[in-house]
This record gives C-alpha cells, sequence and structure tokens, in this order.
C-alpha cells in the first residue's frame, strides 16, 4: 500500500520529496480528467449526430471591470491567498494532513491580501484589453459539449455532499459524537449517496441549458464506470478502509478480530483449482501501510524513513476495490463498445444503471457495512439503494423496449450517422 505519493516514491525510487498528495485523491482527479475527455468526446459525437443542438447567448462584450467582477476576482484571491502562503509557511503541517489543512480557519491574511491585489489587477488588465468606448451585445453560439467541465464540476461537489449526507446517515453514531470532523473528513464516503444527488443536479443543470437529458444521460454512461473504476484504485492503493470481510480461509488461526466474528464479518472462499494461477493477495489482503492506520503494527515500519503508515490487518480480508475497479472496467468497455449500436435513446444509460446496480449489490456480501433491520431481514444502505436501481433499471428496460419507435420518434435515433457540422 501507498497511502500517499511521496511514500511511493520513497519507496520505489529512493526520492524524500515531501508531497501534500495522498494516493486516493490522486486517482480520484486522475478520474475526473479522463471523465472530461471521455465526456467531451461522447457530446461531441452526439452534436454531430444532431442529438444535442447548440444554444445562443448574448454577451455584453468591451465593458470596463465593473465592481462585482473585482469584489468576486479579490475575495477568490483573498482565500487562496490566505491557504497558499500559509501551506509555503508551514509546509510540514499542510503535508501531514492537507484537507483538514485546507478546511481549517488558519492562514496568513498577508498572503490573502497580496494574492487579491494581484488579482483584481490581472482582472483589471485582462478588460481593459477588450474594452470599447461603447460595449455591444453579442450573440455566441454555445454547444453542449463546452458545458462538459461544468457538468462534472456540479457532479463532483453535489456528489461529494451526497456521499457525505448519505455516510453520516449510515453511521449515525459518529456523527453524533464528533459531527464537525464528520462532516468535514474527507474519508468515508457513499458512492451511490452521491450518485443520487448528482444525478439531480445534472438533470436540473441540462434543462436549464437546454441540454437533452435522455442523451446527456447516455453520454454519463460511458464515462461513470470508468470514472468508478479508477476511484476505487484509489481506495485499494492507499487502503482507505472500503475493504471487504476477513478471508477466513486465508487467515492464521486466532488472528481475526472477535469483535469482527461477532459481528459477521467474517466469510470463508479458497479459490478453486482452475484458479490457482491467481496471486492470493486478489482473494485476501492484508492492507499493509494503509491510510487509517487500522490493525497491528508492523514491526521497524520507521526505519530509514520511508513510511508514515505503520500498520498491517491482523488478518486478511477481501480486497473489494480491486473487485470494483476490475468489474466497473469490465462494464465501461462494454458499454463503450455497443454504445453506437443502439438505436433507443436511454437505453445506454440504463444499461448501466442496472449493471452497476447488480455490481454493488453482489459486492456489498463480502463488504464491511452498516446493516439495517427492516423486520426480519437485514440489509446495508448500498443493498437497498442498489436493489432499488436493479428494478428501477429493469422497469424502465422494459419500458424502453416496449416503446422503441416512439422514444426514436421522439428524441432521435442514437445510432445515426455522424456529419462533420462544426467539431
Amino acid at each position: 500500500m501507498y497511502p500517499t505519493i511521496s511514500e511511493f516514491l520513497k519507496d520505489v525510487f529512493g526520492i524524500n520529496i515531501p508531497l501534500p498528495i495522498q494516493s486516493y485523491g490522486f486517482f480520484v482527479a486522475i478520474a475526473f480528467l479522463l471523465g472530461i475527455l471521455v465526456l467531451v468526446k461522447e457530446m461531441k459525437r452526439k452534436e454531430r449526430q444532431g442529438l444535442f443542438k447548440s444554444t445562443e447567448k448574448k454577451i455584453l462584450t468591451g465593458e470596463p471591470a465593473r465592481a462585482k467582477d473585482l469584489i468576486f476576482s479579490g475575495l477568490i484571491g483573498f482565500i487562496i491567498g490566505y491557504k497558499l502562503f500559509d501551506a509555503v509557511f508551514r509546509y510540514s503541517e499542510f503535508v501531514k494532513n492537507p484537507g483538514e489543512f485546507i478546511l481549517s480557519a488558519q492562514g496568513n491574511f498577508i498572503g490573502g491580501i497580496i494574492i487579491a491585489a494581484i488579482s483584481i489587477y490581472l482582472t483589471v488588465r485582462e478588460k481593459n484589453k477588450h474594452k470599447l468606448d461603447k460595449p455591444v451585445w453579442q450573440n455566441k453560439q454555445i454547444f453542449p459539449h463546452e458545458l462538459a467541465g461544468h457538468i462534472l464540476f456540479i457532479a463532483g461537489i453535489v456528489g461529494l455532499l451526497g456521499a457525505k449526507i448519505f455516510h453520516n446517515l449510515e453511521n449515525w453514531d459518529d456523527l453524533v459524537a464528533d459531527p464537525w470532523g464528520s462532516l468535514l473528513s474527507f474519508s468515508g464516503l457513499s458512492f451511490l449517496g452521491g450518485l443520487l444527488l448528482a444525478g439531480a443536479a445534472i438533470i436540473w443543470f441540462a434543462v436549464k441549458r437546454n441540454i437533452s437529458v435522455i442523451h446527456l444521460a447516455d453520454a454519463a454512461a460511458v464515462v461513470m464506470p470508468l470514472g468508478y473504476a479508477i476511484g476505487r484504485i484509489g481506495c485499494q492503493v492507499s487502503g482507505d478502509g472500503c475493504w471487504g470481510v476477513y478471508n477466513e480461509a486465508f487467515a492464521a488461526p486466532g488472528t481475526i478480530p472477535a469483535a469482527a466474528i461477532q459481528l459477521g464479518h467474517v466469510a470463508s472462499f479458497a479459490p478453486p483449482e482452475w484458479l490457482s494461477f491467481l496471486p492470493d493477495w486478489m482473494f485476501a489482503y492484508n492492507y499493509p501501510h494503509n491510510i487509517n492506520n487500522e490493525g497491528i503494527e508492523i514491526a521497524n515500519c520507521a526505519t530509514g524513513g520511508i513510511w508514515e503508515h505503520c500498520h498491517v490487518l491482523p488478518a486478511p480480508v477481501f480486497p473489494t476495490p480491486f473487485y470494483e475497479t476490475t468489474l466497473m472496467l469490465i462494464v465501461f468497455f462494454v458499454l463503450y463498445g455497443i454504445r453506437k449500436r443502439i438505436k433507443t435513446p436511454g437505453l445506454l444509460f440504463t444499461l448501466y444503471f442496472i449493471l452497476a446496480g447488480i455490481e454493488r449489490f453482489f459486492i456489498e456480501k463480502i463488504r464491511v457495512n452498516n446493516v439495517y433491520k427492516i423486520g426480519n431481514i437485514e440489509i446495508t444502505q448500498a443493498e437497498l439503494i442498489s436493489l432499488i436501481m436493479i428494478l428501477v433499471g429493469i422497469a424502465a428496460l422494459i419500458f424502453l423496449l416496449k416503446n422503441k419507435e416512439k422514444m426514436i420518434n421522439k428524441f432521435g435515433d442514437s445510432s445515426k450517422a455522424e456529419t462533420n457540422v462544426h467539431v
């Protein structure tokens, strides 16, 4: 495990560079960048098919910098400078816990003033470059793919909020015990909760910008499994705690904690002979150097100054992030491969919705999660949401197949030929 990029560089290359970059955040950033590339590509393709239309927006050009422009620019500059200068002068503290450092109220006031002044100056200079004696209104044509960054930004912010809300609802005792820490912590996220709220926010944005929601959903259907798969690589590499239950078949006698046994967080699976060529860690892994410092301390771990995280699980668990990465990459390649052959609008997203629900429902069977009791039924929050996803997806699939021609006539053929109209 490499919880931070610095630990990776020290262990693999012998380079000691303290960086404020955690492995999980690194892979989330990669997922975000690849998501933008894939989404832009898909949206451009749908524009060439005529399924996305451009809109016109009136823009006032040639005006000088307004007071609200300067205030906004100065405010953003102050916030950046306030935290940036503080991070530079207290770099060692920043590196230890970047998330907590950024979200704290501490900062450098002088740094904030300096960057605010620079930001205001640059705003005025940029406005003066295009300043006209008399500002004029111009019509600008905006294509949907130009808003891909906005869409993913909204999805990221609202999705993070939804992920925190659903996680805290699932872990109510932790929230009550430490409300501020639970809300501001970067750990503890519910993907399905984030998916639901992010989806609602994107629909609102698409309707507001006159973007076809159903075709945008189909474009997103190949982005989400890819982003999720890469994000789960970050979970696996950092050892952030979203692993599975203990695999008794690989555990030494007496190493599984009694509390885990009492809670039922134990399963047993020894791979059959035909899977014997695979390494053991694919079935049972103990996450050494995990970022949460869970488990028992590793002897002489800090020798040589390589590791900042020196714990390992007492017994191996199912590496569920690895399974999810593998499964969602398969979903991505399947959906990406068939996307041009599907005629019915909405069908591609429906397939993603069902497959994502199935994947998460069965992964939950070997994941550590809080359990709700509904009568005599025990179910986790993720199982409940994924079950709803499967049922809603199947209902939508039946509807789309029964009304195929109506959907094509109303929204257009998703497999129609492309034309080189503007991209």
